[in-house]
């Protein structure tokens, strides 16, 4: 089976695909997200969203996931939001027996369903929920290379048709997103563009020490939206990473990356 490359989604501010108002600002996001689905066509999904966090990695385990509605203060019909795409017990247990025999422990979670960092970007790549979707989780401690040496071990899933997908956002500073955070992340993308589309070892070596970048806390105060990263970065090995499509939603850049071959 062809080898598939590995991608990290910016997916935005809540369920924005919902809301008209918001939709409008994230037009650039929709369009490449529904023109990734035409191109990319996996077996199965494993989806690593900035939303899930837990003190030990997880996966999640159900046939049918539920809804998290992981978002408040928006119109009521977000909270009715489905996207009924089966769960992936098997790519959980692929998972596992992946990270097992370096030691790392990999509880599983037969409750966790579709938060909007996973439901929000497959809703517009692949509409018709018709892909098994699997769930892995963002450790609590957050440390870059823990999370880049499970990428590196996942990596053998994109040569058994799984698609892995970070999602989370180049830039999260919600304090400061409506209030001039505009530079910030056009600073802090510059420097993650180039960190991404640097040769393998110094990509690594960049972005494992990515709170050196300028304007890195100020982009992210707390990391779990850039963790994603290091994790498909990680499944990423010897693949060149490039910039797939750069959104401005109210004034602030995000940007999605790519590694591997993705022709769009």
């Amino acid at each position: 089976m062809e080898k598939l490359p590995v991608l990290f989604i910016s997916h935005g501010g809540g369920p924005w695909p919902w809301i008209e108002d918001m939709r409008s600002e994230f037009r650039v996001t929709e369009q490449w997200l529904k023109k990734i689905g035409e191109v990319l066509r996996p077996k199965s999904i494993l989806s690593i969203s900035g939303h899930w966090e837990e003190h030990q990695f997880s996966v999640a385990t159900s046939a049918e996931p539920p809804m998290i509605y992981d978002y408040s203060g928006f119109p009521a019909h977000t909270y009715q939001i489905k996207y009924p795409a089966p769960g992936a017990p098997e790519l959980a247990t692929r998972v596992k027996a992946l990270l097992a025999p370096v030691g790392i422990h990999v509880n599983e979670d037969p409750f966790q369903g579709f938060d909007h960092g996973t439901f929000v970007p497959l809703h517009l790549m692949y509409p018709k929920a018709d892909i098994p979707v699997g769930q892995l989780s963002l450790k609590a401690n957050l440390d870059p290379a823990e999370h880049f040496k499970v990428g590196e071990l996942l990596a053998p899933l994109r040569e058994e048709g799984v698609l892995i997908i970070g999602s989370g956002l180049s830039y999260h500073n919600l304090r400061a997103f409506f209030h001039g955070g505009g530079p910030t992340s056009e600073m802090f993308e510059t420097w993650l563009t180039g960190a991404i589309t640097s040769e393998p070892l110094a990509r690594k070596e960049h972005l494992l020490h990515w709170t050196e970048a300028p304007g890195a806390r100020l982009a992210h105060p707390r990391e779990d939206h850039l963790i994603p990263l290091m994790v498909v970065a990680g499944a990423a090995l010897q693949d060149k990473g490039k910039r797939i499509f750069l959104d401005k939603a109210f004034g602030v850049a995000m940007a999605s990356y790519s590694f591997g071959d993705l022709t769009l």
